[in-house]
């Protein structure tokens, strides 16, 4: 069996090592053990700030996804959305509009001759009296 040896410690500080001690050890010797073996394997020091804590992490990367979901947003609404826009007219398939046909100035002549002369004769048709018909 291992000696023990008595280590003074101010009251406060006792009570507060012997409820942690309660709450997460079986003994204080494991307590001890736990608590110096954290610092050695680590390498650091009790008296060092290990920085900021969970909480405030959590709040920093939660504004930082917030500013690149913003940033994603805009782009989505300058960029993207216009572009693909630009893309499917580009890709979209209309069927040509049908232009007359452009036909030899010989056979619209003929037509137009063909037209005047039923129209004068119709003109002359309605001239006439009815009695002559």
């Amino acid at each position: 069996m291992d000696s023990f040896i008595t280590i003074r410690f101010k009251r406060k500080t006792a009570k507060r090592f012997q409820e942690f001690s309660k709450k997460h050890f079986k003994t204080h010797t494991e307590t001890m053990e736990a608590i110096l073996d954290f610092f050695f394997y680590n390498e650091i020091s009790p008296k060092e700030k290990l920085g900021p804590t969970g909480r405030t992490i959590e709040a920093k990367l939660l504004k930082r996804i917030n500013a690149v979901i913003a940033i994603m947003r805009d782009v989505e609404k300058t960029q993207t959305k216009p572009t693909v826009a630009m893309l499917e007219s580009l890709f979209q398939t209309e069927e040509p509009k049908k232009k007359p046909l452009i036909l030899e100035k010989k056979f619209m002549e003929e037509k137009r001759d063909v037209r005047f002369s039923n129209s004068s004769a119709y003109r002359q048709e309605r001239e006439k009296p009815n009695n002559e018909i």
